[in-house]
């Protein structure tokens, strides 16, 4: 029995009917040995990848080839055959090594990463973002990722002891509700092929609020004039002030801060409404100006 031993390589997903190698030149046969030995492939697989020609010696493409299918993440992929001839018997060992093109985009498992982060959120306070898979090897594989220019985050790229590589955002720059409410953000994962391919996911953030913002009065001074003698109830003026935050960070409630006992019997303020009416009798006479210090407060 006479046993060789050839190794051809070529990439993955050749057309149908591609040249592998003249394996009769290289394992030295001639084509009638060929045909009279009867020279067959032998393979255990279910699939058979290859077709050997004997009329001119050749080993073809018969089915399409996949690398990732055919070998997952594994490196180097390969899969062997025997070639046999008969009278007298001969074995022949082939192996076929696939290599990989850049036939797979990185892709997210996800379409959107989805956030709510308070405004108050620290500098350098950290969020871990989904990773991208590749299944193409070696250069082909993902290589790094960016984030979309934005003033409030940065990307952290880190790679695990196995090499695979997943991103984190770093806030930089302090949230601020009240001038951006929502953040619309993408993560582009990115191979090392050529071409070059890439994949996106979207990054949606929304802003929780902080109770940040004071209630601000729309005027510094009120100015009311009331007869006097007027009866209990009436209408002097309403305060009204507004507050930039959010939910009940800006219900504004309204107060008199200084009132001595004197002013407390002639004058109240509704909490709610800012709407100011007498509860006393006012004497001309005795006094002919009053002056109320508000203030409002938010419920934070």
């Amino acid at each position: 029995m006479v046993r060789g031993h050839i190794r051809y390589s070529i990439p993955e997903e050749m057309k149908k009917g591609s040249l592998i190698g003249n394996v009769a030149q290289d394992l030295g046969l001639d084509l009638k040995r060929l045909r009279s030995g009867r020279a067959r492939i032998v393979t255990g697989e279910s699939i058979q990848y290859t077709e050997l020609k004997t009329d001119k010696g050749i080993l073809i493409v018969k089915e399409r080839i996949d690398r990732e299918q055919l070998c997952g993440d594994v490196t180097p992929c390969s899969f062997s055959f025997e070639v046999i001839l008969e009278n007298p018997m001969e074995l022949h060992q082939i192996t076929v090594e696939i290599t990989d093109i850049n036939d797979h985009s990185p892709t997210f498992k996800r379409n959107n990463i989805n956030f709510e982060i308070s405004e108050s959120a620290n500098i350098g306070v950290r969020f871990p973002l989904t990773s991208a898979e590749d299944p193409d090897v070696d250069v082909n594989g993902l290589r790094e990722y960016f984030l979309t220019e934005n003033e409030n985050f940065v990307l952290k790229q880190i790679s695990n002891a196995d090499g695979k590589k997943y991103a984190e955002m770093v806030l930089q720059k302090p949230l601020d509700r009240e001038t951006n409410p929502h953040l619309s953000l993408k993560l582009i994962a990115v191979d090392g092929g050529t071409p070059q391919r890439s994949g996106t996911v979207n990054i949606d953030i929304t802003v929780l609020d902080a109770n940040d913002n004071a209630p601000v009065f729309n005027q510094s001074v009120y100015k009311a004039t009331v007869m006097e003698n007027a009866p209990r109830d009436t209408y002097v003026t309403t305060v009204n002030a507004s507050d930039a935050d959010f939910g009940s960070h800006s219900i504004v409630s309204y107060y008199f801060s200084d009132l001595n006992s004197g002013l407390g019997d002639l004058f109240t303020v509704d909490g709610k409404s800012g709407i100011i009416l007498t509860t006393g009798l006012i004497d001309y006479e005795k006094d002919k100006k009053y002056e109320l210090r508000i203030e409002a407060k938010d419920q934070g």
